[in-house]
């Protein structure tokens, strides 16, 4: 059981790695490399449908509101984002992608899907369960320790 508890370990240690190694080569290579990955990942979070507030966004990234007003001055300033009041409530900014913003948010939401395709290649309906059992598990783990 140690054994396996440690292999889990260094592969999930591995992953999280790889995924940010991943994710930061292919930004440097590509016409978005100006963006750093946390900016990249505010992106993802602002979203191209739910409009989020700066605050909002802080809280998904775990940032302090200040740090998220500075990071969305920089993606103002690079032309990904834009700030508009809310139709309904014209007391509050709400973030919205441009077209390059958009055209980022469907190239990282591409790569995840490839990624959890090569996860998920050849996996039974049991194995699905499993692996969406342990996932649950982690993200409560993540959310009690947050």
């Amino acid at each position: 059981m140690a054994d396996d508890y440690r292999q889990i370990n260094n592969a999930l240690i591995n992953i999280y790695n790889g995924i940010l190694w991943v994710e930061e080569k292919e930004l440097c290579k590509s016409s978005f490399s100006d963006l750093t990955i946390k900016e990249l990942h505010a992106i993802d979070v602002i979203s191209m449908y739910d409009h989020q507030t700066v605050s909002a966004v802080a809280k998904a990234l775990h940032l302090t509101p200040g740090t998220m007003t500075s990071m969305t001055d920089r993606l103002i300033k690079k032309g990904y984002v834009e700030r508009k009041r809310d139709e309904k409530d014209r007391r509050i900014i709400r973030l919205h992608l441009t077209k390059r913003g958009r055209v980022l948010y469907r190239a990282h939401r591409a790569f995840h899907n490839k990624m959890v395709e090569g996860f998920l290649k050849g996996m039974s309906q049991d194995e699905l369960k499993t692996v969406n059992k342990a996932l649950a598990n982690l993200e409560e783990f993540l959310k009690e320790h947050a």
